[in-house]
């Protein structure tokens, strides 16, 4: 419920900033190549619980039918990470990834309840059935609902491998069930934003995680004697 309360909280309130920003770049995208403006999947948002997901159109629209998971050969990760200067975005694209726009149009999702603000990414079926296959445990990074930004963005999908990614969402997902605070995902949104705007640079995946595995773990001592307070966010 607290987490809820943050979602519709902070989404209403910064509504005069992110309503403008998706009317201007849905025309710009109009504009300059045509319908479809959104990116349409079927991801997996909450435990079983799969939706159509909206993003803005970044590339070509045969995109996904050219480069999925089902026809890039799996390397080193399964998870999929286009790098800005693939062929396949536009010019336009890549200035609105660039400018971390993409993922705006999924604030109604929250609105609706099927995702949350902060949570990690949702992903398609074909994704998840090829990670299970190394990671079982993969399930639990469902435990809470996907979000917009999470701990990974903190640190960058390019600079961590599968293992390393499923571990900061699973302990953000244990966080969100047993010790949830605002404290931490409003220092998730604002470092994002500071990252967004080159403001200050990535932080390392060890700092992330030992930030929620501390909150986590402080959670569970406070249980035993009945006083539990969040562990507080780095201040850099």
């Amino acid at each position: 419920m607290a987490k809820r309360m943050f979602d519709l909280i902070v989404t209403v309130l910064a509504a005069p900033a992110w309503v403008p920003v998706i009317l201007v770049t849905s025309i710009a995208i109009f504009l300059t190549s045509g319908w479809p403006v959104f990116y349409v999947s079927v991801r997996r948002v909450y435990r079983s619980r799969s939706i159509k997901e909206f993003k803005f159109r970044t590339m070509v629209r045969n995109a996904d039918k050219l480069v999925n998971r089902d026809t890039v050969p799996i390397t080193k990760q399964h998870f999929l990470n286009l790098p800005i200067n693939c062929g396949l975005y536009t010019r336009l694209g890549r200035v609105i990834e660039r400018l971390s726009f993409t993922e705006f149009p999924q604030l109604f999702h929250v609105l609706t309840g099927h995702m949350a603000l902060v949570g990690n990414r949702p992903l398609p079926e074909n994704v998840i059935s090829g990670l299970k296959t190394q990671y079982p445990f993969v399930e639990e990074r469902f435990n809470a609902r996907c979000g917009l930004t999470g701990p990974v963005q903190l640190v960058g999908r390019q600079m961590i491998n599968d293992e390393q990614r499923l571990r900061l969402e699973i302990a953000y997902g244990e966080f969100c069930i047993n010790c949830y605070s605002p404290r931490i995902d409003l220092w998730l949104l604002w470092s994002t934003v500071m990252i967004c705007l080159r403001l200050r640079p990535l932080y390392d995946f060890k700092t992330v995680h030992s930030i929620l595995r501390q909150t986590i773990d402080s959670a569970n001592h406070a249980t035993q004697d009945g006083n539990y307070v969040p562990s507080s966010p780095p201040q850099n």
